[in-house]
Parts: C-alpha cells; structure tokens; sequence
C-alpha cells in the first residue's frame, strides 16, 4: 500500500532571512560612513584651526620678524646699525664704479646706489651701460664692473634679485615681441653672466622683468624715458622676507646716495 504523500509546508518567513542580511550590511554601511565622516571631520577642524592660527596668531610673537617692534621708540638705531654694516660695501662699490668708469664712457650720475633702511642695496644701472637699444647681449664694457661686482656678491653671500626695466615705447621683433620679453631676457643675461662667468651661486640669484610697469620718471620725456630703461641690482639683507622685498620696488625706495 502506497504511502500518502506528506503535503509541503509552505515558508512563509523565508524572507525574513533576506531582510536581516539586508539590515545587516546596512548597519554596516552606517558604521563605516559614521567612521569615515568623523575622521574628514576631525582633519577639517585640524586644517581649519592651522589656518585660523596662521592668519589669526593671537599668541603668536611676530615681531620677531621685523627690525624693530611695533610702537619701538628706537626703530631708527636698528636701522643705523644695518646702514653701517653696508657702508663698507657701498665705499667698494663707489671706488669700483670710479676705476671703470672711464672704460664705460658715462658720467658717474648715470650710475646709481640706493641704501635702504633694512639693510639692503639696490644697484640701478641704465640701460647703455648694459645693453645697446633694443638688444640684450651685454656690452663688453660692462663686463669689468660686473666681474668686480659679482666678487663682492660672492664674498657677501646674499640672495640678489635682477629687476630688468623698459620705457613705454613699444617694441614688435622677431626676439623680443614685447618689452616684456626685453626685459626678462635682459634680466636673466645678468644673472647668466654672474653664474656662468663669475661663478656666482645660481641658487642666490633670480630675474624678473617688469617691462615699463615700474617707471622712475615719466615716459613723456627723453630723458625721461632713458632713466625708465634700466637693470636693477638688489643685494638683499639676509633677514628680508619677499613683502620687504616688493615694498623696495620702483617708488618705494630713498633717493640715491650721492658719490
């Protein structure tokens, strides 16, 4: 006699199973963003509390940094004391520009050397000493002066930046598309000299054209426009930052000390 086939029970919470899985990973998947969320959080608040203290140094003591403090009554014997450990440089400059000075052709005036406060030099050549109009291949009068020159640079080990300078005239050639081109170009000769012929460390000397965007002197003039076509030579003192730096640029600086 054949057995009565049992009847399946059908399962009904079979996908109760499905759902527990279900809950599972994502229980998991909150976990895990919860974890990552807290620590984006915890390196925001870092980063953010940094740059509060960079811009914002409550604490801080800046003054450090600077010749003399805030509110200082004396800021001007700091001054002296940087002025008086250049005047040896300036006096070498001086008799240096006098023994070339009859190889260059040029009335002494023509070369000029400025002494800031904060101990740093600025030499201002205009352009014929340098360069024939238009061009940026030194001149072979020159070198004497910048061999001289790149003597002292070396024996003071300080960083010196060459600015190059144009008047407002318009320049359209094939090398030199405008007077940016000029006077990047001219400036980076000058380095290329001190570091390539007079061993100058290259990584103490930089060059930056500014084209006819700092001028001295009018450009409606001659004259004017002659005085604007120059190379400067900035002999940084040691503790300068870049914003004591910009602030020595064209329309900034002391007038001329006198031979």
């Amino acid at each position: 006699m054949a057995k009565k086939k049992h009847e399946e029970h059908e399962n009904h919470e079979r996908w109760l199973v499905s759902y527990a899985d279900f809950i599972t990973l994502l229980f998991a998947f909150f976990v895990v963003m919860y974890s990552v969320s807290s620590v984006n959080e915890g390196k925001y608040r870092t980063v953010s509390d940094s740059i509060k203290a960079a811009l914002n140094p409550v604490n801080s003591t800046p003054t450090s940094r600077l010749p003399f403090a805030v509110g200082d009554s004396k800021p001007k014997m700091i001054n002296t004391d940087m002025a008086s450990a250049n005047e040896p440089v300036i006096r070498r400059m001086k008799e240096i520009l006098k023994k070339i000075h009859p190889s260059l052709a040029l009335e002494m005036p023509d070369i000029k050397i400025v002494e800031t406060g904060n101990g740093t030099i600025m030499i201002s050549l205009p352009e014929s000493i340098l360069f024939a109009s238009g061009e940026a291949r030194i001149r072979p009068e020159a070198l004497p002066f910048l061999k001289s020159l790149a003597q002292i640079l070396i024996e003071l080990d300080r960083h010196v930046r060459i600015l190059g300078h144009t008047d407002n005239v318009p320049i359209r050639t094939a090398q030199f598309p405008s007077n940016w081109e000029l006077s990047a170009v001219r400036a980076v000769m000058v380095v290329r000299i001190f570091s390539e012929l007079y061993e100058v460390p290259i990584s103490h000397l930089s060059a930056t054209g500014f084209a006819d965007s700092k001028p001295v002197a009018t450009n409606d003039t001659p004259e004017g426009r002659t005085k604007n076509r120059r190379v400067e030579i900035i002999i940084l003192e040691k503790s300068l930052t870049e914003e004591t730096l910009d602030s020595m640029l064209p329309g900034n600086v002391p007038p001329a000390l006198p031979f």
